[in-house]
C-alpha cells in the first residue's frame, strides 16, 4: 500500500469491533494461550487476544504496523512484534494462528511453503482462524490498485481452499458475496471465505 492508503486503514481499524469467527476461534482453544497473529495491521486483535491473557506473536510487513503496535502495546512484555513477511516470520508453536484479511496479501509463490509453516506451528488440536480472498472479490479483478494498495492477491477458490484443510476438522466456515461501497465511498464487490478449523 502507499503511505496514506496504510494510514487511513490502519486509523478506520484500530478499534474494530472483534469479529464473531475470532470470538468464536478462542472458546475452541485448548490448552496454552499462545496466538500468532499474521499481518497485525493497527493492534485491534492483538488488544483482544491479550484480554484473554493470550501470549501474542505478530507481524507485519508494512513498518507502521509495528511502529504502531510498538506504541500501543510496549509496556506489554507478552505482546512480541516483528516486521515480517509470511515467508521470512519465524513460527513459534502456537494454540491458535489468526490471518484474517492478511493472507490475501501473501505471494502465490510462497503460499504452499507459508501454509505448511502455519500448519506445522500449530500444535494438536491448534485452532487456524481466517479468510481467503475469493475469485469474484473487486481485489481480484482488473480493476483492483495494484500500485496503491499491493502488487499481487493471493485468490482462492472454495475447491482449494478445502484441499488446504484436509489435516484440519472445519469448525465454522462462511462465504460473504455481496456488494456496497468501502470507507471511502468506492463500489466494491466482497467475497471472501472465513473460516475456523482446527488441527487434527
Amino acid at each position: 500500500m502507499s503511505t496514506i492508503e496504510i494510514s487511513n486503514y490502519y486509523d478506520s481499524t484500530e478499534n474494530s469491533a472483534t469479529r464473531e469467527d475470532l470470538i468464536f476461534a478462542l472458546d475452541e482453544v485448548k490448552g496454552s494461550k499462545t496466538a500468532i497473529d499474521c499481518g497485525c495491521g493497527a493492534g485491534s486483535d492483538i488488544a483482544y487476544l491479550r484480554s484473554k491473557d493470550f501470549t501474542v506473536y505478530a507481524f507485519d510487513i508494512e513498518k507502521e504496523s509495528i511502529s504502531r503496535c510498538s506504541e500501543r502495546f510496549k509496556d506489554d512484555d507478552n505482546v512480541l512484534l516483528s516486521t515480517d513477511s509470511f515467508s521470512t516470520f519465524n513460527y513459534p508453536d502456537a494454540s491458535l494462528v489468526v490471518a484474517d484479511a492478511s493472507l490475501f496479501f501473501c505471494f502465490e509463490k510462497d503460499f504452499e511453503s507459508v501454509w505448511e509453516k502455519i500448519t506445522n506451528s500449530l500444535i494438536k488440536d491448534g485452532i487456524f482462524c481466517g479468510s481467503f480472498l475469493g475469485p469474484k472479490d473487486t481485489m481480484a479483478g482488473p480493476d483492483y490498485d495494484k500500485e496503491a494498495f499491493w502488487s499481487d492477491t493471493l485468490v482462492m477458490n472454495e475447491a482449494k481452499i478445502r484441499e488446504k484443510l484436509k489435516s484440519y476438522e472445519i469448525l465454522k466456515w462462511s462465504e460473504h458475496d455481496l456488494s456496497g461501497e468501502t470507507s471511502d465511498g468506492k463500489p466494491h464487490h466482497w467475497h471472501i471465505f472465513s473460516l475456523v478449523a482446527r488441527k487434527i
